[in-house]
């Protein structure tokens, strides 16, 4: 079997959450018999390592567009890394030349819309996956998403109509979403659809391997520390600037406390952000901003483990891929107290979660987590436990794949009963 991948971006240097959960799902699915081939715009790519073509896929590139005038190149900028609604008329020829047996989108919108009218031409069975939702998405982050649109005119909304690309949650075979609280907004609002709570994975044995070496010896500043280290993409529902501006009060009480920022910059303003920020509360020695780490790094890996403790403050986070990499590397997670780790956490056995109003129970849990060490010990136990049983690489990537071959059998069986096929049967039959 065969599955091809819909991204509405990949650049490696940019590298985040979907393009992890995705790498992940891609090595399971090859260990369960299904090869990947990924489709995704073009850049201005330069020579270096691919995350996911040595995962075996195979990588298509088509030219893509964001159709909106009147905007500056920031603005055009910012709606390619983070929220832009995307549309390419090279996406559907690549797909119906391609010799997949299902199409599988992780993006929405246009591009979704492109990948449903091409695997109906094929009579293939198309899915969408939600890796930033889609109903559960707070006020706050559905205004970042649409502010680089202001002062523009969105001529695609008629390509969007052309593509019915408002009907694809309805009309797709299957979605799978990470979120039980999207997964419930979304069979409330399409009775008769397939939503199915999928969770993203985490090669656990790889982040058991001790590298903390390796990332002491790449950022040798962190000896003596006690390491806060969040994993993110920085754009704005990481909420980062807020995490920063914490750190004062934390030093207070922990002068050896350090801040790790792992990710690369996506977005431009909240780069400018968090370095002002930095130099303006003299933070420049206790705030490491390291970039972009690949996937599964030692580096990374490494700077996990060297933690005491693993910190969200993600104003919107649909999963949290970066819990499951924390719990595998026996690191606790403090973590707010949004959608995603809500679910995927349970509040003193697992973690500990936080409301984001409510900056003294942050602050409560950073001092729980850096003084007391029998809780500090049983976090990490049973996060560990919990996260080997429920959430390797191979058993939830098998489970996608039971999905496409339920929904590839499907299709056969409506196309052999099909008027058509059934004519033609019965000509067979009397030329016999």
């Amino acid at each position: 079997m065969q599955a091809s991948h819909i991204l509405r971006k990949y650049d490696p240097a940019q590298w985040g959450g979907t393009e992890t959960a995705l790498q992940r799902l891609m090595l399971g699915l090859q260990q369960n018999g299904v090869s990947s081939v990924v489709h995704a715009p073009q850049y201005d790519l330069e020579e270096g390592p691919d995350p996911l073509r040595d995962t075996g896929a195979k990588i298509l590139r088509y030219r893509a567009f964001v159709p909106v005038l009147g905007i500056s190149p920031a603005q055009r900028e910012a709606l390619v890394s983070w929220g832009g609604n995307l549309f390419s008329f090279e996406l559907f020829w690549q797909l119906l030349a391609s010799g997949s047996d299902v199409i599988h989108s992780h993006a929405l919108n246009r591009l979704a819309g492109i990948s449903l009218m091409a695997a109906r031409t094929r009579g293939l069975p198309h899915v969408v996956t939600l890796h930033g939702g889609a109903l559960d998405i707070p006020d706050e982050v559905h205004a970042k998403l649409t502010a680089p649109l202001k002062g523009g005119f969105e001529w695609g909304k008629i390509l969007g109509a052309l593509v019915r690309s408002r009907h694809v949650l309805k009309n797709t075979d299957a979605v799978f979403t990470c979120n039980p609280r999207e997964a419930a907004l979304l069979q409330q609002k399409y009775p008769r659809q397939r939503i199915i709570v999928q969770p993203h994975s985490v090669p656990a044995s790889q982040y058991a391997t001790d590298c903390r070496a390796a990332a002491l010896k790449a950022y040798p500043q962190i000896a003596g520390r006690d390491l806060i280290i969040k994993v993110a993409r920085l754009d704005p529902a990481k909420n980062l600037p807020w995490l920063v501006r914490q750190m004062p009060a934390i030093k207070r009480r922990h002068p050896r406390a350090m801040l790790v920022l792992v990710g690369a910059g996506t977005t431009r303003s909240v780069v400018e952000e968090l370095h002002h920020e930095i130099a303006r509360l003299g933070l420049g020695n206790d705030v490491l901003l390291t970039g972009g780490l690949a996937s599964g790094s030692a580096e990374l890996i490494g700077l996990i483990q060297s933690a005491r403790l693993f910190v969200l403050c993600s104003s919107a986070e649909p999963f949290g891929i970066v819990i499951l990499e924390a719990w595998a590397a026996g690191t606790p997670v403090l973590s707010s107290r949004v959608s995603g780790p809500a679910s995927l956490i349970e509040h003193g056995r697992t973690g500990l979660l936080y409301d984001l109003d409510q900056p003294a129970e942050f602050h409560s849990g950073i001092d729980t987590l850096m003084i007391n060490n029998k809780l500090h010990r049983h976090l990490s136990t049973e996060a560990l436990e919990h996260v080997r049983a429920e959430y390797d690489v191979a058993s939830v990537a098998g489970r996608v794949a039971r999905v496409y071959e339920e929904l590839i059998d499907l299709k056969r069986r409506k196309s052999s009963g099909s008027f058509f096929h059934r004519q033609q049967k019965q000509f067979t039959a009397g030329l016999s």
